[in-house]
């Protein structure tokens, strides 16, 4: 777990009107403006005429909704948006980084954003199925995260 500072403006347009983020799942999220806003990305299954496969909507299928609770003259007092690597995206992490895990121990890869009014962080986490002392998935998600938000960092 690190945690990595972020220019607010630069990774807000990336959060909040571009596809950087699409293909990560939603997990949850909250936006304090005049109101308290709680957006819950778990899919309610019962929902659709079809089956799904995947328990939490897309960032891409959620952003605009965000984007709406957001939008305005003012910015919001605060927010935190909780995203992760979507789980069929695992594999092939684990694979580009010559891990040794099977997406199955793995519950989440997660990036924590946290705005208080006027700074913008980015947490990383990862949560597992199973106990271990190995820590090289943490370590790799951690350099990963780095690299994805430096776009958010000048």
């Amino acid at each position: 777990m690190i945690v990595i500072d972020l220019n607010a403006k630069i990774c807000m347009a990336h959060l909040l009107l571009k596809p950087t983020f699409h293909h990560y799942s939603f997990i949850e999220g909250e936006v304090t403006t005049f109101n308290k806003f709680h957006i819950d990305g778990r899919i309610h299954k019962d929902f659709f005429d079809e089956k799904l496969e995947k328990e939490y909507s897309s960032w891409g299928e959620v952003q605009e909704y965000f984007l709406a609770v957001i939008k305005g003259k003012r910015t919001p007092l605060n927010f935190r948006l909780i995203l992760s690597m979507a789980q069929e995206d695992f594999a092939t992490f684990l694979n580009s980084r010559s891990l040794s895990f099977r997406q199955e121990e793995i519950r989440g890869l997660y990036l924590n954003f946290r705005y208080d009014g006027s700074n913008l962080q980015c947490v990383t986490g990862v949560s597992m199925n199973t106990f271990t002392m190995d820590k090289s998935l943490e370590q790799e998600w951690d350099g990963y995260a780095k690299e994805v938000l430096k776009l958010g960092t000048g």
